[in-house]
């Protein structure tokens, strides 16, 4: 089983499995552990990542980046309005509203939904582990900005399924960044003792998030989550473009933002700026050659001057700090450390702020590339039946708060209850009783709308289905269980309804449930039942530790299995009977899965069409790259192996071959360069077997020759009545003599016979059939002459004669003598061999 993490991020992805006992990050096909999130669409293939932004100038209308901002947003949305602007590509309107990408693929136009762009990537990126791992890869852990939305989740969740993969959660970034620290700390303080609080910083190139932890030994504990979606790296790139575009309009009369290739290569120039910047505090230099209408230009900028243009983002780096410590309820003394991760995290004045926030030196022992990738391996180990990986709890935040609203009998009223308050620990799930007489459809919402980065505050609706009153005509009690899972989704997981049992004259003693509720005017229970599942855990089936909460605030907990027996003692007394009720679900911006099944379906077709074109384009490299090596050899080691006609023949042929490749060669079927390279194999491989023949039959002819003379030194050691081979059998030792002098026979022939050719004709012994006589000659000569002598028969009368000499030296009797090798005459028959010693 496979165990991969993915940092799916704006810029660019990583990728960290678990192998040889540790998180190593994989490298790609360019040996950069770094792949871009970029897709380029061509007239036959895909280029999908480094290959793609090479493109990025060159097929600026076909090549999709930046849309990770894109997922589970309708078309109208106000920030794919503003990304629009930003892209180089086409913005389309889906059939379901939401926001898609129209590009020219296969000559034709088409439009691409944001699951099956980021699946492409996807697909690359698991393929990439695929090669790197050498097996098959399904489960995975993909990370995900703390600050998402249901939609953007379950929008991400599906571009996994598009490409092949299980995603076994979805983890922010932040968390993620806290597992790759806290796990290998070996200095933790115990489960007893105060938690060490560290606050991790998180700034990449399109958001800046922050997060406090509190770690105990095996546990981690997100407290709270901040941050800000719309500052990263890019904003900085932003500024530095601004004011190269009104110096450039100023000094070379040009408009940049007019021409779209030159104002990504202007992106390109400042992103390299900005990252000197960092290292270099001097006038740094920018000059781009044949920019925009055949001018270059050129100017200069210093870190004083970026920090001054960039001064209004610089200042939005304080406010999720404060937030964060204030919705954590700590104080700056009490964080331990401050960890930050992101490539924007590099830039010096962004260290400056949150230094003099903190009043203390911030810590850089993680990977600001990759520790991301590395949190969600571990999380996959953890989650992964086939990793023993250290006991480590996980508990995060649910970054919004989230309410439920449902209609009430009483004057067309609603009742509302926030069942997730801001921060509330993730995965978790609870209870709710409500007291109804009809179906009631419950409405999912985030309560503060003006915290969430979107902008619709809905997440879905339930149906609650089935519910009739009971039989006494009193309203039924109806529990359902919201939650939100290990991806960070809220959702209705199950309703049951209690159904009563009528039995005469014990209405009074009969209680529903020993729980504690109150009800409201609608007669709408609002208690809540606290089922909490640890993110932790290996197995979900396992029993998780239970809270119930009643209107006081109290808490008592149950184990689950007295819950249990407790509802089964009530079933059998026949007073209560739960019954399961469907629920329907109708998520906002939920993908269909018609239409999902027909992206799977779509991307396997591409990813076929890439493994096509591929073999077609090698098949064609292959006649390419036979021409050029052919033609170069034939100049050099294959000169002498032919005739002077032969070469003007062939030297014709592979001429006409190049020309044919750059003309009417250039798009042809793959089978149409299958056929020509045999063709030109049909001249070029008498040539190149001469040649190899040449090289490899002396070390053969040679070997042979050292394994006759050897068994001809047997011979004559044997002729000599060596002690060696005396008891080798003449009839045999004389078929061996007649094999060897006809093999000397053969060789010298054939020596003779190639020794008369010329190098350009054909040899007459081949070096495969010298190979076979030499193995021949090993076969029949070995087992004759290296057969072992047989064993010496007189080896039991010493070991007697032995046995009874020594007794006696002894002081033995011969009686006792003989009792002992009468005693021992069974293994005697056995191993006459062997010795026994008194």
């Amino acid at each position: 089983m496979s165990v991969v993490g993915i940092d799916l991020g704006f810029l660019n992805c990583y990728i960290a499995v678990a192998r040889s006992g540790g998180i190593e990050t994989i490298a790609n096909e360019y040996s950069d552990r770094c792949t871009p999130a970029c897709i380029s669409l061509g007239s036959r293939t895909r280029a999908i990542g480094n290959a793609a932004k090479s493109q990025i100038v060159t097929n600026i209308r076909n090549t999709i980046h930046g849309f990770k901002k894109l997922h589970g947003r309708s078309f109208d949305d106000p920030i794919v309005q503003t990304e629009r602007i930003r892209l180089p590509y086409e913005l389309q309107k889906m059939p379901n509203g939401s926001a898609g990408v129209k590009v020219r693929y296969l000559e034709e136009e088409r439009p691409f939904a944001i699951e099956q762009v980021t699946g492409m990537l996807l697909a690359k990126l698991k393929e990439t582990s695929e090669s790197a791992l050498k097996k098959p890869v399904a489960d995975c852990v993909i990370s995900i900005p703390s600050f998402s939305t249901d939609a953007e989740r379950r929008s991400v969740m599906a571009a996994a399924q598009v490409a092949g993969l299980n995603c076994l959660r979805l983890m922010s970034e932040t968390t993620a960044v806290a597992l790759a620290y806290g796990i290998y700390k070996q200095d933790l303080p115990p489960l007893d003792e105060k938690p060490r609080n560290v606050v991790f910083i998180d700034m990449g190139h399109s958001a800046y998030q922050v997060s406090v932890c509190a770690f105990n030994k095996g546990k981690l504990k997100v407290l709270a989550t901040t941050f800000d979606p719309y500052l990263g790296g890019r904003n900085f790139d932003e500024a530095l473009v601004d004011y190269f575009c009104d110096e450039f309009k100023t000094k070379y009369k040009i408009n940049v933002k007019e021409n779209s290739r030159a104002l990504l290569r202007l992106y390109q120039e400042c992103e390299k700026l900005k990252k000197l910047m960092s290292a270099n505090a001097s006038d740094l230099p920018l000059n781009i050659e044949c920019f925009m209408n055949d001018l270059d230009v050129s100017s200069k900028m210093n870190r004083a001057q970026f920090e001054q243009l960039c001064a209004p983002l610089f200042a939005r780096v304080e406010p999720p700090l404060k937030a964060v410590i204030e919705q954590a309820n700590l104080q700056r003394e009490d964080i331990s450390s401050i960890e930050i991760v992101g490539g924007a995290t590099r830039i010096p004045a962004v260290k400056e702020q949150i230094t003099k926030f903190f009043l203390k030196e911030i810590s850089t022992t993680l990977n600001a590339d990759e520790a991301v990738a590395r949190g969600c391996a571990l999380q996959c180990a953890i989650l992964s039946p086939a990793f023993k990986v250290r006991e480590f709890s996980i508990t995060d935040t649910v970054p919004y708060s989230i309410t439920l609203r449902w209609k009430t009998s009483f004057e067309d009223g609603t009742g509302e209850c926030e069942v997730f308050s801001k921060n509330h620990p993730a995965p978790f799930s609870k209870v709710i009783t409500f007291h109804k007489k009809e179906p009631f459809e419950l409405e999912a919402f985030y309560t503060n709308i003006h915290e969430v980065p979107y902008p619709d505050p809905r997440i879905g609706s339930f149906t609650i289905q089935n519910v009739f009153p009971q039989s006494d005509g009193d309203s039924s009690k109806v529990k359902v269980k919201v939650r939100i899972n290990i991806h960070g989704i809220f959702s209705v997981a199950s309703a049951s309804v209690i159904e009563k049992q009528n039995i005469e004259g014990d209405h009074s003693d009969a209680p529903m449930e020993t729980e504690t509720s109150f009800k409201d005017e609608s007669k709408d229970d609002d208690k809540m039942q606290v089922d909490q599942e640890e993110g932790h855990q290996k197995c979900h089936a396992e029993h998780t530790p239970e809270e119930e909460i009643d209107h006081t605030g109290a808490k008592t907990k149950s184990a689950p299995s007295d819950k249990q027996d407790q509802l089964n003692q009530t079933v059998k007394k026949g007073r209560i009977r739960s019954i399961d009720l469907p629920v329907q679900s109708n998520l906002c911006r939920q993908l269909g899965q018609d239409l999902l099944n027909s992206y799977i379906e779509n991307e396997g077709k591409m990813i076929m069409q890439d493994k096509l074109e591929k073999e077609r384009n090698d098949a064609k490299n292959a006649v390419e790259e036979y021409v050029y090596d052919f033609r170069d050899k034939l100049g050099t080691v294959y000169e002498k192996f032919i005739t002077q006609e032969d070469l003007k023949k062939l030297s014709a042929v592979l001429e006409d071959t190049e020309n044919w490749l750059y003309e009417e060669g250039e798009d042809q079927p793959k089978q149409i360069y299958v056929d020509k390279l045999q063709e030109l194999k049909k001249y070029g491989q008498p040539i190149q077997m001469r040649y190899v023949e040449h090289e490899e039959r002396p070390k053969a002819l040679n070997d042979l020759g050292k394994k006759i003379q050897l068994v001809m030194k047997v011979i004559e050691a044997y002729r000599n009545k060596d002690e060696r081979y005396d008891h080798l059998d003449p009839a045999e030792m004389e078929k061996v003599e007649k094999y060897i002098s006809e093999a000397m026979i053969w060789l010298n022939s054939k020596m003779n016979a190639q020794n008369k050719l010329s190098l350009t004709q054909d040899p007459v012994v081949k070096v495969s059939e010298i190979v076979a006589k030499s193995k021949d000659l090993d076969n029949f000569c070995n087992p004759i002459m290296y057969k072992p002598k047989p064993k010496v028969e007189v080896a039991e009368d010493n070991t007697k004669a032995s046995s009874e000499h020594n007794g006696q030296t002894d002081g033995q009797s011969g009686a006792e003598t003989k009792a002992d090798t009468a005693k021992d005459s069974s293994q005697h028959a056995k191993s006459s061999g062997q010795m026994e010693v008194d």
